[in-house]
């Protein structure tokens, strides 16, 4: 299966920013279209630049977005529902990340709450999953994973309907990154739990996400049932983005 290069932008930019970043990963992409023989690609905006930015991607580069609301519509304010981030012509949404799992306090029910609104408006969720430090250094990282992900997937979840992002909470933006050895032993648990538990389970994508870049890529792609990344910091630059996905 063709990898997943997805770019988490965060809350980070300018509207101006925005588009120029959208320019040029379609100008990158343009420039070496053999990128796309191997390879799709994704970028999710702030919830504000997802209307401007869609105006600049070409058919060669998804939309998504960041979360969505629990809710279909009313009277929730600051929320964006999954049918909003539809008529954005978005094709992917974020759901779980460890950020909203931390600071927003998400638990896995209100995951699977969202992902199923967003299968609802035919969008793919990508639910992330990830242990902390703490929870490694007692041997419980696949204990939390494992329920982090089977307590967040959605009714119908499927291959053609969601992504699972492996990202390790201690190593997202912090220039810490998994052994190999770890990468696999995860990745191979997360797909030994879809097959169980999920439609197509073997053709699930299962990105890893936690300081990715250009000079790793190549080795964290290597290692069996990793099918992509969820980038954060390096979907900022288009240079490292694609980098990442020429490293592939």
């Amino acid at each position: 299966m063709k990898k997943l290069i997805a770019g988490n932008w965060k809350m980070n930019g300018s509207m101006e920013n925005a588009l120029n970043l959208a320019k040029d990963v379609v100008a990158g992409i343009q420039e070496n279209t053999q990128l796309l023989e191997n390879n799709d690609f994704l970028v999710c905006p702030p919830a504000l630049h997802l209307a401007p930015v869609r105006t600049e991607l070409t058919s060669a580069v998804s939309l998504g977005g960041q979360d969505c609301s629990p809710f279909d519509k009313g009277a929730y304010t600051g929320d964006v529902s999954a049918a909003m981030l539809n008529d954005m012509k978005c094709d992917y949404v974020i759901l779980g990340h460890s950020e909203r799992r931390q600071y927003y306090c998400e638990s896995n029910m209100l995951i699977k709450q969202k992902a199923e609104m967003a299968l609802e408006q035919g969008l793919k969720a990508i639910i992330c999953v990830g242990e902390t430090e703490g929870e490694r250094e007692e041997g419980r990282e696949q204990e939390v994973v494992g329920q982090q992900l089977l307590e967040s997937l959605p009714e119908g979840a499927s291959a053609d309907t969601i992504v699972i992002a492996y990202e390790p909470v201690w190593a997202i933006g912090t220039g810490k990154v998994a052994t190999t050895d770890d990468i696999a032993a995860m990745h191979a648990y997360i797909r030994a739990q879809l097959k169980s538990n999920a439609k197509d389970g073997d053709k699930v994508r299962i990105l890893y996400g936690g300081s990715v870049k250009p000079t790793n890529a190549a080795e964290i792609f290597a290692v069996e049932d990793v099918n992509g990344a969820l980038i954060g910091g390096a979907s900022l630059q288009a240079h490292d983005f694609l980098g990442i996905a020429q490293a592939g």
